[in-house]
């Protein structure tokens, strides 16, 4: 093909350039729109009420984020939403960044602290209310229980209990 013969795209392109062309294509392909704001940024306009029935109904995305609001009680009501898992609740257990708060009600929560991996994240999170922490501490496997006599991690009253635990049981 020469280079003074048009192609059948060469003609289109110029069509549509100078605006004869009869192509139709969906105005909000063409136009150019701002990007829909995130998650977060929806969440942070919200009211306080907009947010305590998001944290009661939302799903995990929009409880994930609600979990860190620096309202307290937005926090309590994420607990309470119906469809929080335990895999969540374990998650929230294991973060040494998670509230004392959070912790304490995770801690007193009966449904919460059946599975022994919650109470194991529990026991081995410093932020966790040493009280709270030292319940959980009898109900360990002994292996566990011998890990955390050793551990630098945990606060040395817990740590403490552990180790008169093992020396209780013996070699």
């Amino acid at each position: 093909m020469s280079p003074d013969v048009t192609s059948e795209e060469e003609v289109i392109a110029a069509a549509v350039t100078a605006g004869t062309d009869a192509i139709a294509v969906p105005a909000e392909l063409v136009v150019e729109q701002p990007p829909p704001p995130s998650l977060l940024q929806r969440i942070q306009s919200m009211t306080v009420a907009e947010k305590i029935k998001l944290a009661l109904r939302g799903n995990r995305e929009a409880r994930m984020h609600l979990i860190r609001d620096g309202n307290r009680m937005i926090r309590r009501f994420v607990l309470q939403n119906p469809r929080i898992g335990e895999d969540e609740i374990l998650a929230l257990a294991k973060n040494r960044s998670t509230d004392d708060e959070i912790l304490r009600i995770i801690a007193n929560s009966r449904e919460s602290t059946k599975s022994y991996q919650v109470r194991f994240a529990l026991v081995m999170n410093p932020k966790t209310p040493i009280t709270l922490a030292l319940r959980f501490v009898a109900a360990l496997t002994d292996r566990d229980v011998r890990g955390l006599a050793k551990s630098k991690n945990v606060p040395n009253a817990v740590a403490a209990a552990a180790k008169r635990i093992v020396l209780q049981k013996g070699p």
